[in-house]
């Protein structure tokens, strides 16, 4: 049986790679992890995140270029919200995934650290 990955030409993952590169920066991260409650506007995000307005406003254009998320206009201010809410079990695979990783290399990483201390004294 083949997998969706076979069935894919070079332009739908041209596609792909987008969307990954569109989640591989930590503001954007944050951004999404804010949205996840709720829409909100720019200043919003920009307290949350702790970036500068332009910088947020950056990452919400790509953000919104992609399709993760939408914006809409409510007199002077701008809304966003989540374009495509799979996002987060996407975000919920990998972080778990991440979470077993290191708890994984924990003990490892606690006996070379005390193997360092014995060596340093």
């Amino acid at each position: 049986m083949a997998s969706n990955m076979e069935k894919l030409n070079d332009i739908a993952l041209e596609h792909i790679a987008q969307y990954f590169q569109a989640l591989s920066e930590p503001t954007r991260l944050k951004i999404l992890h804010s949205l996840q409650d709720g829409e909100r506007n720019v200043s919003e995000l920009t307290e949350l995140s702790g970036c500068t307005q332009a910088n947020v406003s950056k990452h919400l254009s790509l953000l919104a270029k992609i399709g993760l998320v939408k914006r809409e206009s409510r007199g002077t201010s701008v809304y966003y919200n989540i374009a495509d809410p799979s996002i987060y079990t996407l975000c919920e695979l990998v972080c778990g995934q991440i979470g077993s990783r290191l708890a994984d290399e924990a003990p490892l990483r606690a006996m070379l650290l005390s193997s360092l201390d014995k060596f340093n004294t």
